[in-house]
């Protein structure tokens, strides 16, 4: 019996609304709900549709989603069950980043970011740690992964160069040292359990509307340029072509294909055009953005809609009676030219893999990037370290504070594996006791 629509939308708008915990809890959350309990789809399918995703750039939980719902309810399924799991994210940190920009500066709540800041250093590190363990797993990939943190560290090179350089010395090296390019089984066969029959089996044939058509893959190609094109030259005809928005769409277009290895990946990408290049925002604004992101539900990726939120509140700060509708403008330029290459990913190549039903793995280039992708992140975190612990640059002075409560939200994700949303509610309640104790001293 089939899951009418109307319920799967259901499931698909609750689930917006209660996707914490990043990626990994957000897959969980899937598993348990579409496997355990809903017995919507079998464990191998959906460890099939998510070994596809992982390949993909781009948020895997959204596509995941994005896959089970065009799966069951054909094209309009997944557009919707993909939408919904990012709306209300997007609502959420339109809201947050209003108040961020408007009452940021109220001392109690810039003692909270004051808190949070140091404790999103350690969650980036920790982030490098975690994917490195599932990524680097030889001599090889942990060279690349030194290779790629020296690259951005020393020399600043651009995150898309050092993407090419480790896709080149992965199709080099996987031809000619092919057992260092392997990827480590992260879904064995062996962990698999029978939760029972479900809707969509593992026997259960392809339903038509999942076959390959070449004419399906050309009329969905033309419609995604079409919703690509239009918006960007209406954006273009309206500001003008070397106007804010313009370059907001261009830019996340460019970072929603690089996404490799999750949001954590692209967030240097992001931080380098963002504030280094196009100056939307500063250094500290990011990493309050990144804080947002992190206590909001859905991908931590909509962090691109704070960024694009500040970019147009900000531009349109002086002229303007109510610059809130341009950051609006800002935030769903950002989310819509980033998650669009998702949709098309899936819908397109969706067909091609649900043909086989064979054990996907990484390639040998995308194994060599997700390796470079960890030396990256490092680097990313000890940036967020300097501009934390030494607010005022090297000459000024140190904020011992921030270390301690870094140190105290490092100790709770490596020794007690805390999640983030308890080690960020600590460290913000930490930043205010130290702003009451500052005040009742002075």
């Amino acid at each position: 019996m089939n899951v009418p629509l109307s319920e799967a939308l259901k499931f698909w708008a609750k689930l917006g609304f209660i996707s914490f915990g990043g990626p990994a809890g957000q897959i969980a959350v899937l598993h348990q709900e579409l496997v355990e309990k809903r017995r919507w789809i079998s464990e191998r399918r959906f460890l099939h549709a998510l070994n596809y995703c992982m390949l993909l750039p781009g948020p895997e939980a959204q596509q995941l989603v994005t896959y089970i719902g065009w799966l069951m309810h054909r094209t309009w399924g997944g557009v919707l069950a993909g939408t919904l799991f990012v709306l209300p994210s997007l609502f959420i940190l339109i809201g947050l980043s209003w108040v961020y920009l408007t009452f940021g500066q109220v001392p109690w709540i810039a003692a909270i970011f004051f808190g949070i800041k140091p404790a999103v250093t350690a969650i980036v590190l920790h982030a490098a740690v975690r994917i490195g363990k599932r990524t680097i797993h030889n001599q090889a990939l942990r060279w690349i992964a030194l290779g790629s943190f020296l690259a951005i560290f020393i020399f600043n090179l651009a995150f898309p160069i050092i993407v090419v350089c480790a896709a080149l010395i992965g199709i080099l090296g996987g031809k000619r040292y092919p057992e260092y390019f392997q990827q480590a089984a992260s879904h064995g066969k062996g962990n698999q359990k029978n939760y029972g029959a479900a809707l969509i089996d593992d026997d259960t044939p392809t339903p038509d509307h999942a076959q390959f058509s070449k004419k399906k893959l050309l009329s969905q190609s033309l419609v995604v340029i079409a919703l690509w094109t239009v918006p960007f030259f209406a954006l273009a005809l309206i500001f003008g072509w070397q106007t804010l928005y313009p370059q907001i769409a261009w830019f996340f277009t460019k970072a929603a294909f690089l996404t490799f290895g999750g949001a954590y990946a692209v967030l240097p990408y992001v931080y380098q055009g963002a504030v280094d290049q196009f100056h939307w925002l500063s250094a500290g604004q990011m990493i309050d953005g990144l804080a947002l992101g992190e206590t909001t539900p859905g991908p931590l990726i909509m962090v691109v809609a704070f960024v694009g939120y500040l970019a147009g509140h900000i531009q349109h700060l002086i002229g303007n009676s109510n610059p809130f509708w341009f950051g609006v403008l800002g935030a769903c330029v950002a989310t819509w030219f980033t998650f669009l290459p998702s949709f098309f990913l899936i819908l397109v190549g969706g067909p091609i893999i649900e043909s086989t039903h064979g054990k996907l793995s990484f390639t040998a280039p995308l194994t060599a990037i997700s390796a470079a992708v960890v030396g990256v992140i490092g680097n990313l975190g000890l940036f967020f370290a300097y501009h934390v612990f030494f607010p005022h640059g090297l000459g000024g002075s140190i904020s011992w504070i921030s270390i301690a409560i870094s140190v105290f939200a490092g100790l709770a994700l490596f020794r007690f594996q805390k999640g983030v949303i308890s080690v960020l509610t600590g460290s913000a309640v930490a930043g205010l006791l130290s702003y009451l104790v500052a005040t009742l001293l002075t």
